[in-house]
């Protein structure tokens, strides 16, 4: 087993027409002992910039603590906002600064630039990543996850038509795998608004 799954837990990310979305499940567990059903993945680095961390939860959150300082300290030097490109070049210098003792997490950023256009980055532990145009998924339920996105998933999609899409995908993958689920927080990010859902499942 690996110990990036050691707590479980799952993120998808999915672009639509000028929107992006982001979601995670809501469970916490040590191997296969459920602890907490009340557990975020996504944290906010900027008004359209979201950022999900599955893996080691230690790790998963020491990365995110740090990532906002070095945030706040871009942001004080050079007296303007980060960006969704420079953001993923931070996360990928911080990732590989730890190369040879890794933090055991897989980022995920979901945003949205200057034109609206959505990005999705995502990384490996040591800081290689990969721009996605359609969906990234990762952590315990992402094979499960991303079967399902390749059959809902289509371009172009509306934000109210994005968040039946992404909710859809995070349920149906969570819900066969034991190391997620207990519902999804999901987060719809448009030009003008950001809108955040609690969604419940079923809790066995």
């Amino acid at each position: 087993m690996s110990i990036v799954n050691y707590n479980g837990g799952s993120v998808l990310a999915m672009a639509g027409k000028d929107c992006v979305g982001i979601a995670c499940d809501k469970q916490f567990t040590i191997q296969y002992t459920t602890v907490d059903t009340n557990y975020t993945k996504i944290y906010e680095m900027g008004p359209k910039i979201f950022v999900g961390i599955p893996g080691l939860a230690t790790d998963a959150i020491t990365l995110s603590q740090r990532l906002k300082f070095r945030q706040n300290m871009f942001e004080l030097r050079e007296n303007r906002k980060m960006n969704p490109n420079i953001l993923a070049s931070l996360i990928s210098n911080m990732l590989y600064e730890k190369r040879f003792g890794p933090y055991f997490v897989e980022p995920i950023i979901a945003a949205l630039d200057k034109t609206n256009k959505p990005i999705l980055y995502s990384y490996d532990s040591i800081g290689s990543y990969y721009q996605h145009n359609e969906f990234v998924s990762a952590g315990s339920a992402t094979v499960q996850i991303l079967g399902a996105c390749e059959s809902l998933w289509e371009p172009n999609l509306e934000p109210d038509d994005l968040f039946e899409t992404l909710s859809q995908c995070i349920l149906t993958g969570c819900e066969r795998d034991a190391k997620s689920g207990h519902g999804a927080y999901v987060y719809i990010i448009e030009k003008d608004k950001v809108t955040i859902s609690d969604l419940k499942t079923r809790m066995d």
